[in-house]
């Protein structure tokens, strides 16, 4: 069986190569899928529909048109991976982890101990908490059957 992962959440580090790479190392049958990391890139997103001078509405055209993405990439997973760095605040991951709640959509949280109590309902949907990008790849490991 092949499995596919959806990488969600934080783009300033780079987990999600070091899973990708830890998942390469042990063959696990997965294919990776993910939201667009280029800050700027996803900004615009919503560019191609017109000029917009006011800066909610050129965010809410292209929240909506990465929404488009990230709504089939997590419906076409069997598993997501949920990262929360502590520098940022990812609101997207957060709503990316109720909709995978939402669906019944398992997914992994992974992120430092330091932030535990902001994320307490987030973690008590997931069905795993990680520390480290290892730990994800030993789930996922374990989960494939490898």
């Amino acid at each position: 069986m092949s499995w596919t992962v959806y990488l969600s959440g934080e783009i300033h580090t780079n987990w999600r190569e070091q899973i990708i790479k830890g998942s390469e190392v042990v063959d696990l049958p997965i294919q990776f899928t993910s939201a667009v990391t280029d800050h700027e890139a996803s900004d615009a997103a919503g560019d191609c529909l017109g000029d917009e001078s006011n800066s909610f509405w050129r965010d809410h055209q292209s929240a909506k048109v990465n929404a488009i993405r990230t709504k089939l990439l997590i419906e076409q997973s069997d598993i997501v991976v949920v990262r929360f760095g502590d520098q940022y605040k990812q609101w997207n991951a957060a709503f990316d982890a109720g909709v995978c709640a939402a669906m019944g959509k398992p997914y992994i949280t992974l992120h430092d101990a330091k932030i535990i109590h902001p994320l307490k309902e987030v973690d008590g949907a997931a069905m795993a908490w990680a520390q480290t990008s290892e730990q994800v790849v030993e789930v996922l490991k374990y989960v494939t059957g490898k």
